[in-house]
């Protein structure tokens, strides 16, 4: 399991726009999920809070990008904020894979 991964470039960098801080959001996934030897196809669960109800399909079409179809258990809650007001979406992840 992943922890959360806000929309934070590694400079620090929040963009204003919800789809970048997803793309963001994703490619520290795909990181994460790399240091462990996995990619998206390895995760069966999504866990991701937004802060405002149209910013859902910003999400699930950035989700859509990185992830083929719905093998996963997908969970998006709105929330009223994060530790830093610029923060707009968190998503974590948890992945497994079976070992032969």
């Amino acid at each position: 399991m992943t922890s959360g991964q806000l929309g934070v470039g590694a400079d620090d960098v929040v963009p204003e726009d919800v789809e970048a801080q997803c793309v963001l959001c994703f490619e520290n996934l795909r990181a994460i999920l790399a240091e462990g030897g996995m990619t998206f196809k390895d995760v069966v669960r999504f866990s991701a809070y937004v802060t405002d109800r149209v910013h859902f399909p910003i999400y699930g079409a950035v989700r859509s990008r990185y992830v083929d179809g719905n093998a996963f258990a997908s969970t998006l809650v709105i929330v009223s904020g994060f530790t830093r007001p610029e923060f707009k979406v968190e998503v974590e992840a948890t992945a497994a894979r079976v070992i032969e």
